[in-house]
């Protein structure tokens, strides 16, 4: 029996972005409310809540905004993950935060995403929120941005308003490494262009932006030519029936397997061929990234958690120094020079803090030279160096062996989020 590939699943992830009030939860609540995505009971709350508040009308961003704190301000805190579908494709959206303080939370959301929906507020224009979050979607390599220019209803649904800020946006979004952006004019209070075309907008002749997730191509986001197996578990059973069964369980971080395969072994260099594959009990006759697997080989390696399995004639990069574009996402500023923990795939080592090459300038995108202080928020070129080699491969190429966290040794925090250069 053959698993059908996850490249047929028609899954979809994106992200929000934007600066405060820009509508991001609003947009999400009209998406799941449009999309019959909303069961009655959550309806029911969300009327009963505004209600209280004396407002008639509902209230779509409490769909999102679950945290007290957030309804209370009326401001997205922590990343909402929130599931729908349609008949054609299936969605997960991360809503993640447009305050400063919070930016964290949206690397985290973007992280895994396919598409980045980018809200700006047609009364604000373009803002350094708006720069940073771009800038941030560039460096994860998001394949697709959508420009949603809000509040239209805000501005007569004028044409003119709209045609400056996407100008605006060109103007910075230019300097940038972005694939594809598209533009939609939006009012997502009132629904225009999120479902079905809006007959205050006649002059915008594009797609709506449900129309847009739907046929987005993804089938090319991930990379299927260099294979990436890292080992996450050895699977040993130790029973009657299995006592000589030896597995290797992970999830394929970037090309294919299939049986029959010459694969080496990361770091020992060890070569072999694989035996099987089997996902759920049932066997595989390929697999393709990014799927979660057990792997056989046809020799006894000694192989255990952190190594790599890839192809014989297409490895990665091993390296113990290593640059990275950092993303600083704690309150205490980096310690030049300091040690922390990499996670790497499977793969923890030990690292220094070698050196800050430069900072970006999130105004200007320039590089700036002369201050080195790395504080929360911060974006900058760094150079480490790892007590054992890591097997990666550069961020552009494979997000998923090009991208590793700093962790602090004593507090466990997650205080970077490293993209191989």
């Amino acid at each position: 029996m053959t698993i059908k590939p996850y490249l047929n699943t028609e899954l979809l992830r994106f992200t929000t972005a934007g600066s405060v009030d820009d509508g991001k939860s609003t947009l999400i609540g009209r998406l799941l409310y449009d999309s019959k995505a909303i069961y009655e009971d959550q309806l029911d709350a969300i009327k009963s809540y505004t209600e209280k508040k004396g407002d008639n009308s509902i209230n779509l961003a409490l769909l999102t905004d679950g945290l007290k704190a957030e309804r209370e301000q009326g401001i997205t805190i922590d990343v909402a993950y929130r599931h729908f579908s349609t008949p054609k494709r299936r969605f997960i959206i991360a809503d993640t935060p447009g305050h400063i303080q919070y930016t964290r939370n949206m690397v985290t959301g973007a992280s895994t995403a396919n598409a980045a929906v980018i809200l700006i507020d047609i009364r604000n224009g373009v803002t350094e929120q708006t720069i940073r979050h771009t800038f941030i979607a560039s460096l994860l390599q998001i394949p697709h941005i959508i420009v949603c220019v809000n509040k239209m209803d805000l501005a007569d649904y004028s044409e003119e308003a709209f045609e400056k800020v996407r100008q605006d946006f060109v103007a910075f979004a230019s300097k940038m490494d972005i694939q594809d952006v598209q533009f939609i004019p939006i009012s997502a209070l009132y629904g225009d262009n999120i479902v079905k075309r809006s007959p205050r907008l006649e002059w915008y002749g594009g797609a709506t932006l449900i129309y847009l997730l739907e046929n987005l191509h993804i089938g090319s986001d991930q990379n299927h030519i260099d294979t990436r197996f890292p080992v996450q578990y050895v699977i040993r059973p130790q029973t009657e029936n299995c006592n000589n069964f030896r597995g290797y369980a992970g999830r394929l971080a970037g090309g294919t397997l299939k049986p029959g395969d010459s694969v080496k072994i990361l770091p020992s260099g060890m070569i072999s061929r694989v035996k099987t594959l089997e996902m759920n009990g049932v066997p595989m006759e390929i697999a393709y990234a990014p799927q979660s697997l057990i792997v056989t080989l046809e020799d006894e390696i000694d192989i255990s958690r952190g190594d790599m399995i890839v192809r014989e004639n297409n490895i990665p990069q091993i390296e113990n120094e290593i640059d990275l574009m950092a993303c600083w996402l704690n309150e205490k500023p980096m310690n030049a020079g300091g040690r922390y923990i990499v996670k790497h795939t499977t793969r923890e080592v030990r690292c220094l803090i070698k050196e800050v090459v430069y900072k970006i300038d999130i105004n200007t995108l320039g590089r700036n030279v002369m201050d080195k202080e790395v504080k929360m928020n911060d974006i900058a070129r760094i150079r480490i160096q790892t007590s054992a080699p890591l097997f990666i491969d550069a961020y552009r190429r494979n997000r998923n062996t090009g991208g590793l966290i700093l962790i602090d040794e004593r507090t466990n925090e997650t205080v970077c989020a490293g993209l191989v250069i």
